[in-house]
């Protein structure tokens, strides 16, 4: 029994040697002169991995940045690209390219379609209001009507006055109604002096008719709608001409909205509007276009834009909120190339893309600079600095740009005026709409040092590059503080906040 296990022992040990020499026969070339093992042994010691916020990061192996917690990202790309590297161009390496999800997208133009957001009011319909009046001088007696908001038919008794001047006429009336045979013009000519003063021919009969002057005489409404405001309360002495109650008719009515100056040019007379208010969700309205304001509003940098719409079951009231969505074809500036906003990187003064190097099929991208036309829903149209068919980077646009200046390779920051010395930062801004996300830039800009300033207005997130031996976060945030945005270090007084426009007012 002893003597089986030995002789088992033996032959495991055997087979092992064997394959041992086996191996060293078939790979031992390799080893041989060494070219294997060191190419590996380059490779690895050429990977080096860093940090796309933080540059100053180094390390030969992947994992998270110590200072910000974000995924490191190979420093220099491994393998080769299949065609000459541009000198300007970077390339990353695979690796990099799938942890960023880099995307890229083929070029193409298409008739574009433009989608503006407007908001605004509800409003009467100017041409349908009236004012009712005295038109005679006196003293109210009663009022029928006693606060805005009530309904007035034509013809309803809106007010009893006491006239001197009604009452002369009155009695001028009677005298000469004694002496029709013998003077019938005498007596036309009171009837009409009565009529002028808005007296109806039954009223003027039934003086007539008892032979007694009024001294007290009703007020009738020339016209229906809803009353919006009173203008006089009972025992006020008014003037003939003075104005009783404001109506307006709101069976029709205008929506109006502001529109941004950039949006004008895409708006025009009798494009269709779809329109919903908040009070009456679920609910849409629709309407045309039916005038567009010949002058701006120098505060709001915004024209109104009125939309009619009949407004029968009485729905709409005026100053309710509405919001409306105008869709326009830029069909009249031809077939344009049109790319995602994602692959646009704004510096403030200029627009770049990232286009993939052709003829290879490794992650290389150059930087090109190019000229933005219309904002489209989601999209750019392109002006020049692209053609049909170049391929650009729509996804990790951002990955890409700090791998290119982590190399000094041209990047959106590699502006004419910049030094090597500026520093990358992000903070929260409180904003809502275009005009603060002018206001937003304007104002970080304005600080000495500010190269670069973009707001999201989606992410509320102002991205900024600047100088640190010439400002710092503390001075810009102070200054768009005085701007009247809060953000995440100062917050603006309530002075200065309570002069922006109504669609800034981001405080709840």
């Amino acid at each position: 029994m002893k003597t089986n296990k030995t002789l088992a022992h033996v032959f495991y040990v055997l087979i092992f040697a064997a394959g041992i020499l086996l191996g060293k026969w078939l790979f031992g070339g390799a080893d041989r002169d060494g070219t294997a093992t060191e190419h590996i042994r380059s490779e690895n010691e050429a990977q080096v991995w860093t940090c796309s916020m933080h540059p100053q990061i180094r390390q030969d192996k992947q994992g998270k940045c110590p200072l910000c917690a974000m995924d490191l990202i190979p420093l220099k790309p491994s393998g080769a690209p299949d065609a000459p590297l541009d000198p300007d161009a970077i390339q990353l390496s695979d690796e990099a390219a799938a942890l960023a999800s880099v995307r890229t997208m083929v070029v193409g133009r298409s008739n574009p379609v433009k989608e503006m957001r407007l908001y605004g009011t509800i409003k009467p319909d100017e041409r349908l209001r009236r004012s009712l009046v005295s038109h005679v001088s006196g003293r109210i007696e009663t009022l029928s009507i006693n606060f805005a908001g009530e309904t007035v038919q034509e013809g309803q008794v809106i007010a009893t006055i006491y006239s001197p001047d009604l009452l002369n006429a009155q009695q001028e009336l009677l005298e000469a109604k004694k002496i029709e045979t013998s003077q019938p013009a005498l007596l036309h000519a009171a009837r009409e002096k009565l009529r002028f003063w808005k007296l109806t021919d039954s009223q003027i009969d039934e003086i007539e008719q008892t032979g007694r002057a009024l001294p007290v005489v009703k007020i009738l409404a020339n016209a229906g709608g809803t009353v919006i405001a009173r203008r006089v309360q009972q025992g006020d002495y008014v003037s003939q001409g003075e104005t009783l109650f404001d109506l307006a008719d709101l069976s029709s009515v205008w929506a109006v909205f502001d529109a941004y100056e950039q949006d004008l040019p895409y708006l025009k007379t009798g494009d269709h509007v779809d329109y919903t208010l908040h009070t009456l969700p679920g609910k849409t309205f629709t309407g045309r276009i039916s005038f567009i304001d010949p002058i701006l509003d120098k505060t709001t940098r915004t024209a109104k834009i009125r939309v009619e719409t009949a407004n029968p079951k009485l729905e709409l009231k005026p100053e309710m909120y509405a919001g409306a969505i105008v869709k326009t074809s830029l069909k009249q500036q031809g077939n344009e190339t049109v790319v995602p906003k994602t692959a646009v990187l704004w510096t403030g003064r200029r627009s770049v893309v990232y286009v993939k190097q052709p003829d290879t099929d490794a992650p290389v991208f150059k930087m090109r600079e190019v000229e933005l036309g219309a904002s489209l829903d989601g999209e750019y149209v392109i002006l020049s600095g692209l053609d049909e068919g170049e391929e650009v980077v729509v996804r990790g646009t951002f990955v890409v740009d700090a791998s290119a200046q982590l190399e000094g390779k041209p990047s959106m920051m590699s502006l004419e005026n910049t030094s090597g010395s500026e520093t990358a930062i992000s903070f929260t801004v409180c904003g809502l709409c275009e005009m603060c996300k002018d206001r937003i830039e304007k104002a970080a800009r304005s600080v000495a040092g500010v190269s670069f300033a973009s707001w999201n207005r989606e992410t509320t997130v102002l991205d900024l590059a600047y100088n640190p031996e010439k400002t710092s976060p503390d001075a810009i945030g102070r200054a768009i503080a005085k701007a009247g945005h809060d953000n995440a270090t100062f917050k603006a007084t309530d002075s200065v906040y309570e002069t922006l426009p109504a669609c800034c007012k981001y405080r709840n």
